[in-house]
């Protein structure tokens, strides 16, 4: 056998390689053998968590308004191309009631840094989804805030928070997010592990001077880090930031980086991301075939869609709810795989964990 495909098994028995061994799987990873044996075992060891369901979140982008600059971010507070709205909380529950009506059992309000939505009003909010449709899990994807206010949500309810790190290396995170701290972004991340949340973490695939190394650092951070998500996807650009006119990432590479994340972080829910679907008509299922096992089809209003563009081009801003549920579940079901349009809570969390993890802090 190989190298590769010998530390391929490694990773697959230990879920573990040091950073040059996973350095060498990718850098000297190129044949279409190895590349589908790396895929196939991804797989595999997906399905020894979760066999071979997919599972279906309600996405609910809900403000275009931010705070922030990121570079490579086409809703950053400085595009004033950007036609910002916001929906308020009858538009949300609406976009929920739909949702639930559709089968979906968990839904994700992601959002920019949008000051408007305080803590009162976001628990407002989220006590409302929970009255109306309490057997749902709700995720907040909105940046950073305050360890009192990762307190007040999850007491409201919030059951996961998405917050992508971005970047593992230091230098190439301050180069992107100016104003911003690297070390409080993960800080963030640790508290609402500490919280009980089930928390998402990610970074993106191709950015303006990224090296393997970086990637390295991420997987890394992920293994120490063992959030119940990661959200992993190709970096686009976008026309109206500081990086227009980069190159960006690939799938295929985006595919290496998802397989062999599921094999380090093996129980981890890893989505598959619109943006595989924005590079390549097949990309969602490719993700799926390479270890994903989540997919966030779009529940917001179909006259906000276009508005909430991180990247350009982004598929389906012009679909309705219903037609977003049918045609992915329809991609799913042709790679292989089954819809689960239940809760999907992470292999090791049992419902109960969350609040026994905050009172046992707050107290």
């Amino acid at each position: 056998m190989n190298s590769i495909k010998s530390l391929i098994d490694t990773l697959y028995d230990t879920a573990n390689l040091t950073d040059d061994q996973l350095l060498m799987i990718l850098t000297e990873i190129k044949s279409t053998e190895d590349l589908q044996y790396l895929f196939d075992k991804a797989v595999s060891k997906k399905a020894s968590h979760y066999k071979d369901a997919v599972y279906m979140r309600g996405l609910i982008e809900f403000t275009n308004y931010c705070k922030q600059n990121c570079n490579y971010c086409g809703i950053r507070g400085l595009n004033t191309t950007v036609d910002r709205y916001r929906l308020d909380k009858d538009m949300i529950l609406s976009c929920c009631k739909e949702g639930y009506q559709l089968g979906y059992r968990t839904f994700v309000l992601q959002g920019g840094e949008d000051p408007y939505y305080t803590d009162a009003r976001l628990v407002e909010i989220i006590k409302a989804i929970k009255i109306q449709h309490p057997d749902c899990a709700v995720t907040l994807s909105i940046g950073e805030r305050s360890r009192e206010s990762y307190v007040a949500l999850k007491m409201a309810g919030v059951d996961r928070y998405l917050l992508r790190h971005e970047t593992a290396s230091k230098e190439l995170y301050e180069s992107l997010h100016p104003n911003m701290s690297f070390e409080n972004r993960r800080e963030c991340l640790y508290t609402l592990k500490a919280l009980g949340y089930q928390v998402g973490a990610g970074f993106m695939v191709g950015l303006p001077n990224q090296t393997d190394e970086d990637l390295v650092k991420d997987l890394r951070f992920l293994k120490i880090l063992s959030p119940e998500m990661i959200g992993i996807g190709p970096y686009i650009p976008h026309e109206h930031t500081p990086l227009k006119g980069a190159h960006g990432g690939t799938v295929e590479k985006t595919l290496i980086l998802l397989a062999l994340t599921r094999l380090l972080v093996p129980k981890a829910l890893l989505p598959s991301t619109t943006a595989m679907g924005t590079l390549d008509p097949k990309g969602r299922e490719k993700a799926l075939k390479a270890g994903a096992n989540v997919v966030m089809p779009n529940l917001s209003p179909t006259d906000v869609r276009e508005k909430y563009e991180l990247y350009k081009d982004k598929i389906c801003t012009g679909d309705e709810a219903a037609h977003c549920r049918q045609c992915i579940e329809g991609r799913i079901k042709s790679a292989g795989f089954s819809v689960d349009m239940g809760r999907g809570d992470h292999a090791n969390f049992k419902s109960e964990h969350s609040s026994k993890a905050l009172f046992t802090i707050v107290e």
